[in-house]
């Protein structure tokens, strides 16, 4: 495991040895920001609470979090020290988890940054605070699995344009399969049981339950066997990329 702890250690600190995390945490404060206070109608509300913060997290993650994930490995290939960390003698699993890792933490960070929000509406009101929590527990999950996506999409290319693109696309696939179009579009030819399996698969259909204070078993393991899945398929693109 010090292979992982390494991995992690390394790439965390990257971020803040570049522009990257601070320009990255002052779009997140200022957009969610000014998405709760004003397109959230907070103040028009009448209600102290941060629905509206947590309304808008699937789509500024769909946007965000590709941001961060587009560099894990493309940039690796990019310049050429891909092929290094290959060869250390480290299991590639590690490598993947430890990027991840890195990329999570730094999307929590970010994350808790927001904190002030959650005291102005406490001192506003009296939110409950157990519907908070699980907002943003919510939240976190929600941010790893567009991490997860990322990071093997990422895998893919040294273009790091070209992972942002596949990213966003693929995210927001999974974050719109639970809309009424979609179910209406797939309801003409699929089975009633096949539509309510596309159906689960939205990020804004667990989200929001969490959101709502409700959370669930199946929640959690719906967000980490997703992580699971695209982390495995990462390094199985790395193994075939040394191939």
């Amino acid at each position: 495991m010090h292979g992982l702890k390494a991995i992690f250690r390394r790439e965390l600190l990257g971020y803040f040895q570049t522009p990257v995390a601070y320009v990255f945490i002052a779009i997140f404060l200022l957009v969610s920001g000014a998405f709760t206070f004003y397109m959230g109608n907070f103040f028009v509300r009448g209600k102290a609470d941060l629905e509206p913060f947590f309304m808008w997290h699937p789509w500024l993650y769909l946007f965000l979090v590709p941001a961060i994930s587009m560099r894990l490995w493309s940039e690796e290939r990019r310049a050429g020290t891909l092929e290094l960390l290959m060869t250390l003698p480290v299991p590639h699993w590690q490598l993947v988890a430890g990027k991840f890792l890195a990329a999570w933490v730094f999307v929590a960070l970010a994350l808790a940054c927001t904190f002030p929000m959650w005291l102005t509406v406490s001192y506003l009101g009296e939110p409950d605070h157990g519907v908070i929590v699980a907002g943003y527990v919510g939240s976190l999950l929600m941010a790893g699995g567009y991490l997860a996506i990322g990071s093997c999409l990422s895998a893919c290319t040294r273009n790091q344009v070209i992972a942002f693109i596949l990213s966003v696309t693929v995210c927001f696939m999974f974050t719109v399969s639970g809309f009424p179009l979609v179910i209406g579009f797939f309801k003409g030819w699929l089975p009633q049981v096949l539509v309510e399996v596309v159906s689960r698969f939205s990020f804004l259909t667990h989200f929001s339950d969490i959101a709502q204070g409700t959370l669930e078993a199946h929640t959690l393991f719906y967000f980490f066997s997703l992580m699971g899945l695209w982390l495995f398929l990462n390094v199985i693109v790395l193994e075939m990329k040394k191939g």
